[in-house]
């Protein structure tokens, strides 16, 4: 299962983002512990259109999509140099598939590691790690290279190309995901292990009165920097999703309507999260179960199939399809299918996010 790794510096709600994803109780300090260990918990994805389907048929059983997610020991400044959790770290970034990093704007008598809150210096840190972390990898990979083992490596010329085009956009201190790659490039650089190349989401942690206001340090420039290298960024403040999680039914719903919102930003951060892991969902429905399957984005219907049941993919016969937008334009099952917008597909059809489907199969 693809997982989603939360980073950032020590003290900046990492934690607090991790247990409201996962609903767990780890344990939150307000001083920097030095924790090696990282937590691993499963995030549902709140998806309205499961919601929706979910109120038609009143289902036995509710399934919602979910992600794995990996909270990473805190990151400080040396990082790539082993200093603080840094070999742990890194370690444990290589192992996920996308990065939250969380970065800290809220004020409070929580200390900052660095003494002081500022969210561009902290974004920063952790970034120049990452780039530092991934130069040492390119850099040792060049060195192999060119000491004689070359024709031991297989396009030997492409990859050598590769490798001081990573360098150089690294020592221009920028990530490797804004590197513009070919086809072939892209399928070399996916052995390489790299940092920088994953896909990131930016979540700015700050305190009710900057999520009143719109504003907290550092807003243009994090904006931008987002903008540049095509990072999501999302403004959440962990004490008011804290207490928005506490509260049940209608209670929950009037707070939210009091702070002029739609839903908690917890819920939206678990949706980018998906979106940045490159999955989508298909839905199956019934009286029994009503179920989000996630599957990857450009997954054909044969391969979709092996999401419930390998049996169902080896036996794929074809799918009954329906778009969730048609579905809930008919308004029942009986209907949709009176106005012929269920249709039959074959094993190559490529799955859409919210697909209703039914398979036809036999073993």
């Amino acid at each position: 299962m693809l997982t989603s790794g939360i980073v950032g510096l020590p003290m900046v709600g990492k934690t607090t983002i991790f247990n409201l994803l996962t609903q767990s109780h780890t344990e939150l300090s307000n001083f920097y512990t030095g924790k090696v260990a990282s937590n691993v918990g499963m995030a549902k994805v709140p998806d309205r259109r499961l919601e929706k389907l979910r109120e038609m048929y009143k289902p036995n059983k509710y399934t919602p999509a979910v992600i794995k997610v990996t909270d990473v020991p805190g990151l400080v400044s040396g990082s790539s140099e082993g200093k603080g959790t840094g070999n742990k770290f890194l370690a444990d970034v290589r192992q996920v598939d996308a990065l939250i990093q969380v970065i800290r704007a809220f004020n409070s008598s929580v200390p900052h590691v660095e003494g002081s809150v500022d969210p561009v210096r902290d974004y920063n840190i952790l970034t120049t790690e990452l780039i530092l972390a991934d130069l040492q990898v390119m850099e040792s990979r060049k060195e192999r290279l060119t000491t004689g083992k070359k024709k031991k490596v297989e396009n030997y010329e492409a990859e050598l190309e590769l490798t001081e085009k990573c360098i150089a956009v690294l020592e221009e201190a920028k990530p490797i995901s804004s590197l513009s790659l070919t086809d072939e490039e892209r399928l070399l650089i996916r052995d390489f292990g790299l940092l920088t190349q994953k896909p990131m989401l930016l979540v700015v942690n700050v305190d009710e009165e900057q999520y009143k206001s719109g504003s907290y340090p550092g807003k243009e420039e994090l904006e931008a920097l987002a903008e540049e290298y095509n990072y999501p960024l999302l403004v959440v403040c962990g004490q008011i999703e804290m207490e928005i999680n506490d509260l049940d039914g209608e209670e929950r719903a009037l707070f939210i309507e009091d702070l002029g919102i739609k839903e908690p930003g917890i819920n939206l951060i678990a949706r980018a999260a998906y979106e940045l892991l490159g999955l989508v969902s298909f839905f199956t429905v019934g009286e029994d179960e009503v179920r989000a399957w996630t599957i990857k984005k450009g997954v054909n219907a044969k391969e979709a199939a092996g999401a419930i049941h390998s049996d169902i993919s080896r036996g794929f016969i074809r799918a009954e399809v329906v778009s969730y937008e048609d579905f809930i334009r008919a308004g029942s099952e009986a209907k949709a299918k009176e106005l012929g917008v269920f249709r039959l597909e074959g094993k190559d059809y490529i799955v859409s996010d919210g697909d209703i489907i039914s398979f036809r199969f036999n073993v």
